[in-house]
């Protein structure tokens, strides 16, 4: 059964180091998704899985000790999927960048001491299996906990990287109250269609946790919300 949930924006920038310069334009956010680890800690689950977007080749599981790396963006820093666990060899599928950004989340945190899975959630995957994948993960312990990583739109603003579409305020507004509510029923009928042409590649993931988290009763608080480099970050907690 899923006993908590911490939700967190998953762009690489989060990293100081692949930041540079500009890290303390995200000190907020980073600081938020620190924060919301205690959630996960106080919890003690015999499970921890990070779920996150990504593209087709990188759907799946992903076991403990799985690499991850940003070299990628210039900058010599490394990860690897929780603390526990003998490293994977991750040279033909390291961690998408996603979940190479909750295991870098995780490694400077203080959270909890049980194993921790990665699952990797196909962009376009459909919201009936993002729910249907949820309870299979609710059912993997008697105690889960989900840190699930993903971004709202990325159009809220001309610099955006999707550009400006005026939908996109909308979409994450809505998106960002269902988070902090912990509303399934609004997370589950996030528009699959919209969500792409806007760019929020943490609709899949945000449907996995609304499946994951029938029955189990918790309730939401929002920690952060805002669209720097107009794309839209929401931090939230459920317990």
């Amino acid at each position: 059964m899923l006993v908590a949930a911490a939700v967190c924006p998953c762009p690489p920038l989060l990293v100081p180091e692949v930041a540079a310069g500009a890290a303390s334009e995200l000190d907020a956010a980073r600081t938020a998704c620190i924060d919301s680890l205690g959630v996960l800690a106080a919890a003690r689950p015999d499970l921890l899985i990070v779920v996150g977007p990504t593209d087709l080749d990188g759907q799946g599981p992903y076991p403990e000790g799985t690499p991850g790396s940003f070299k990628g963006f210039g900058v010599d820093t490394d990860v690897r999927l929780g603390l526990g666990g003998d490293p994977v060899d991750g040279a033909e599928r390291p961690l998408p960048y996603s979940l190479a950004v909750g295991a870098w989340l995780l490694a400077g945190a203080d959270w909890a001491d049980a194993p921790v899975e990665g699952l990797g959630v196909e962009e376009r995957l459909r919201a009936e299996r993002c729910t249907s994948a949820g309870r299979e993960l609710a059912a993997r312990a008697g105690r889960v906990a989900l840190l699930v990583m993903g971004d709202g739109s990325a159009c809220r603003t001309v610099k955006a990287p999707g550009y400006l579409d005026e939908r996109a305020a909308s979409f994450d507004a809505e998106a960002s109250r269902a988070l902090g509510a912990a509303d399934l029923a609004v997370l589950s009928a996030l528009d699959e269609s919209l969500a792409y042409e806007l760019k929020a590649a943490g609709r899949a993931p945000w449907q996995v946790l609304a499946g994951a988290a029938e029955g189990a009763g918790l309730t939401g608080r929002l920690l952060y919300e805002d669209a720097p480099y107009g794309v839209g970050y929401t931090v939230a907690t459920w317990s």
